[in-house]
């Protein structure tokens, strides 16, 4: 499978984005904006439902507003762009992406708020390498610039949720279950969902 470069190479994650998503996102980009909106939502609404779940962790919840709040931003950010092109939002059919690695999610507590802070940082990390390679390969200036100021808030996502598993659990374990997820979370992508997605 061939892979090209990326600045935004982040080492957890076990194999780095494959070509094929590169050309089927830079050649489906309306599609890609819109799916991108939807994931602002859900990172905003997954924050958000973490704080509801979590109340007494007020660490998390002092770092999860401010996600919230940027994720927000985001989407009215990828909304205005959508906008400019005349693209009405509109639901999209998920991939199994997102619902896949959130099965992985244990019931019992405290391994459930680890694993849903693990599961959020490695979906935050895989946006923010492809942003990367959007901004890097998209052909549309204005809208590879926009993709490029947007990675350095995914990289602050992903690291405030893996410093706040960090905080409320033992290194060793959260970092063998990060793992674990890590290598699950690419086996997931090792198949080009067939419609154009952020995370396909």
């Amino acid at each position: 499978m061939k892979v090209i470069g990326n600045p935004a190479t982040i080492d957890v994650l076990q194999q780095p984005t494959s070509y094929a998503w590169v050309e089927q996102a830079i050649t489906n980009l309306d599609i890609i904006l819109l799916d991108h909106a939807h994931c602002e939502l859900k990172a905003a609404s997954s924050a958000i439902h973490l704080m509801f779940r979590y109340p007494s962790k007020t660490k998390m919840v002092q770092e999860l507003t401010k996600i919230a709040k940027e994720e927000l931003e985001h989407f009215d950010q990828v909304n205005n762009w959508l906008q400019k092109r005349n693209i009405p939002m509109a639901p999209l059919n998920a991939p199994p992406y997102g619902a896949a690695l959130k099965a992985q999610i244990r019931h019992q507590e405290p391994l459930r708020f680890l694993d849903s802070l693990l599961v959020s940082g490695l979906i935050e990390a895989r946006s923010h390498e492809r942003l990367g390679l959007l901004s890097t390969y998209c052909l549309e200036v204005d809208l590879a610039a926009f993709y490029g100021r947007l990675m350095s808030s995914e990289a602050r996502h992903y690291g405030v949720y893996w410093r706040l598993a960090d905080t409320y659990f033992a290194r060793d374990i959260f970092i063998s279950r990060l793992q674990e997820l890590a290598l699950l979370e690419s086996e997931l992508l090792t198949n080009l969902y067939p419609q154009p997605r952020v995370h396909s």
